[in-house]
């Protein structure tokens, strides 16, 4: 029996052991990711690659991690449970791939001239390799979005001269060449001499394992949620789920109608708004650019009951009779002080002294506020000359690209005459037509532009189908106001269910009833602006912050949809998140112009990555707004079965959570793999992706972490780990940098 005792407390001790080693170092991992992130930061990539990242050290903590993983696994049995097993198998083996990849992948550039072979290439730290043949590009070339100077795609056609045989291959952006385990990617160009640069990747057995790893996780992941012995399947079955109602368990100014300066007749500038214009590098409505700027200018889309169109002509037009009209707003209460105005609008003349110098011309180094302030005069002077508004298209030939001109542009020499004389005093005979008060010439004039545009740009003009949808999306899109009325909406409901909670009473039907018809009107709202803008932009629209938000909020309304049924107080989490998500898509642009996708992002693996990610971070957000719930609830009433079935709604959702999450990392590790040439790149975004996933990890180990089945602790920890998803999207956009800071 002393035997027998003996090794179950040697048993017990070592269990003890390797669950402190695995956690342990996990929680030293964050730390030390967290740490490499601001040293990035502040001392360069180079720097964090070299003592963290990468460093001896690091490696090794995760090789300890590893191993102490395995070995408590064993310990506990795990082979029991066959996708529970296969899941931690899964993630040894991407970290198997890596450390490969680590120890035997290389990467560099390869700068291709036309016609001149090249057999090696050049790493980052400036080592040249040898390739085991030769390179030649045959040709290099860019297209085009059509009707436009906005690249489309970069290809590259190369010749492989390998011992005396000569194999043909191409490379675009997403998609790559591979020859006998080197892959090349198409990275850039240089115009000076048409050469192309590629970038080239030797890893012939890191990828096939961690691709390995992917495939392992997705299976084990799918398993999971179908073995019944997992815990997500045991809490579907908790006692404090049954024979209860879920009911139970969660919880703008008007402009002044002041005299404004001459205006443009509203059907004129109607007519305006109907013209093709070269804006953003695409052929888009001309409404477009005028919400666009008025947005911009005013911060709102009309100016005293003027329409967008009539503000973008006016100081086209009448730009004099304009410069004292305060209507450039002014964010920034220092500029403003600068200024000299009050309130928070500003005219142009207010940025110029009485002997009209420029009050901020040395002063580009004083803050954003100052930058911003100046982007906007320097916007209303290119509207005021003209510049802003290309809309005379011109092809040499048939087959030539179409350049876009304004009236005042230096036109092309081989522009026919009769041509130039049109472009260059249409816009003359519209004023005076305007000044004269003949709006029936005016409006005939601009048919006369639209017919040339027409004839000059042929199939480089959008459909007639998409510039409608375009400027149906113009007219349609009121995301401030939604997101405003969503976040009313939410706080009023938030209260409500908490005052009945604390009473003891149930959630009145009608209300229930009339929270849930709102959202579904929300959600087809979204939705129909979505595909709008989908149409419009010719790629999913999940390509920029406002874009992400904008599907985060969709997604939040649809998971408050489907939750809501048996779980009434979720909605009013859902039109909080909802609005929260709408407000934050509105920040920096009042609404981001539909712009040209860049063309490594024209992948269909970064639409389901970025959507996988959202759907991960809505039901976090989900998951800390009820543990918010119970804080509230504890502090108020001391209802501990209560607090117990809240613990157990948060636990439910945490599991697909974070697997929507680790899912979201390794698809867009494999895009970015078939894209940028490596799958992991230590980019500030990734490195908090993971840092998340794993803060995230810590409550699903309850069985081994017994703190986290205490309900307080519990809740108080998902509240505070949510602070890792907002660093994670806005402070790596706005303070950490990185390549993903577009998104």
């Amino acid at each position: 029996m002393r035997g027998e005792a003996f090794f179950y407390d040697t048993g017990m001790k070592t269990d003890k052991i390797l669950k402190l080693l695995s956690f342990g170092v996990m929680g030293v991992v964050v730390c030390l990711l967290v740490a490499a992130s601001m040293v990035e930061k502040y001392q360069g990539t180079d720097t964090a690659l070299r003592y963290f990242y990468t460093a001896p050290w690091t490696i090794a903590l995760w090789a300890v991690l590893a191993a102490a993983g395995c070995w408590y696994v064993v310990r506990r049995r795990m082979y029991r449970r066959p996708a529970v097993l296969l899941l931690h198998l899964s993630l040894v083996v991407i970290l198997l791939g890596a450390l490969v990849t680590h120890l035997r992948g290389y990467q560099g550039q390869a700068y291709l001239q036309k016609d001149k072979p090249t057999a090696h290439f050049l790493t980052a730290e400036g080592r040249s390799y040898d390739f085991p043949f030769e390179v030649v590009l045959q040709d290099f070339r860019i297209s085009y979005y059509p009707g436009t100077q906005a690249p489309m795609d970069y290809v590259s056609t190369l010749s492989i001269r390998d011992a005396g045989q000569t194999r043909q291959g191409e490379v675009s952006m997403n998609h790559i060449y591979t020859y006998r385990h080197y892959r090349f990617y198409q990275s850039g160009y240089i115009d000076a001499d048409k050469s192309s640069v590629l970038s080239v990747y030797y890893d012939p057995y890191g990828i096939p394992i961690t691709y390995t790893g992917y495939g392992l996780l997705l299976l084990s992941i799918l398993a999971f949620f179908f073995d019944g012995r997992t815990g997500f399947r045991a809490l579907l079955k908790h006692p404090a789920l049954r024979g209860l109602p879920l009911a139970a368990l969660l919880l703008l100014p008007q402009d002044a109608w002041a005299q404004t300066p001459r205006t443009v007749p509203a059907d004129v500038a109607e007519e305006f708004g109907n013209l093709y214009v070269y804006y953003n590098d695409r052929v888009c409505p001309l409404q477009t650019l005028a919400r666009d700027f008025t947005l911009k200018i005013y911060g709102k889309a009309s100016y005293k009951g003027l329409t967008a169109e009539q503000v973008l002509l006016d100081w086209f037009f009448y730009y004099r009779d304009w410069i004292d009209e305060p209507m450039i707003k002014i964010k920034d209460k220092q500029v403003r002080n600068l200024l000299g105005v009050r309130g928070k609008y500003a005219s142009l003349r207010d940025f110029s002294t009485p002997a009209g110098e420029y009050k901020f011309g040395h002063a580009g180094d004083q803050g954003r506020g100052i930058s911003e302030a100046n982007e906007k005069v320097y916007l209303l002077t290119m509207v005021g000359k003209g510049e802003a508004l290309s809309i005379f298209p011109f092809r040499a030939t048939a087959d030539s690209s179409t350049a876009w001109h304004w009236f005042k542009d230096k036109l092309p020499a081989d522009m026919p005459e009769a041509q130039q004389q049109f472009v260059t005093n249409v816009f003359y005979y519209l004023a005076e037509k305007m000044e004269a008060g003949d709006t029936t010439e005016a409006k005939a004039l601009l048919a006369k532009v639209r017919d040339y545009q027409r004839q000059q740009a042929g199939a480089g003009l959008p459909s007639d189908t998409r510039f409608a949808l375009e400027k149906l999306y113009n007219t349609a899109n009121y995301i401030k106001a939604l997101a405003m009325a969503c976040l009313a909406i939410g706080i009023v409901g938030f209260v409500y269910f908490m005052v009945r909670q604390l009473q003891g009473r149930a959630v009145h039907v009608t209300v229930r009833l009339l929270l849930t018809a709102g959202l579904v009107l929300v959600g087809a709202y979204l939705l129909f602006l979505m595909g709008l803008r989908w149409a419009v932009s010719g790629h999913v629209p999940l390509s920029n912050g406002f874009e992400t938000m904008q599907f985060m909020a969709f997604s939040v309304v649809a998971l408050t949809l489907v939750l809501c049924r048996r779980w009434s107080m979720v909605l009013s989490f859902g039109y909080l998140l909802c609005g929260l998500s709408l407000l934050v898509a509105m920040m920096g642009q009042s609404n981001p112009s539909v712009t040209q996708l860049m063309p490594v992002l024209s992948s269909p693996l970064l639409s389901i990555h970025v959507m996988v990610i959202m759907l991960a971070y809505s039901l976090l957000g989900l998951i800390m707004l009820n543990s918010l719930s119970a804080i509230i609830l504890r502090y108020a009433k001391r209802d501990e079965q209560q607090l117990v079935r809240l613990q157990v709604i948060s636990r439910l959702l945490l599991y697909p959570a974070v697997c929507c999450l680790a899912i979201g990392i390794f698809i867009g590790a494999v895009w970015a793999n078939v894209s940028w040439g490596r799958y992991w790149g230590w980019d500030p975004k990734e490195v908090w992706a993971l840092i998340t996933l794993l803060i995230y990890v810590y409550p699903l180990h309850a069985a081994s972490l017994p703190v986290f089945r205490r309900p307080m602790f519990f809740h108080w920890f998902m509240c505070l780990a949510f602070a890792s998803v907002i660093i994670t999207y806005f402070g790596v956009n706005f303070f950490l940098g990185g390549m993903h800071s577009y998104a």
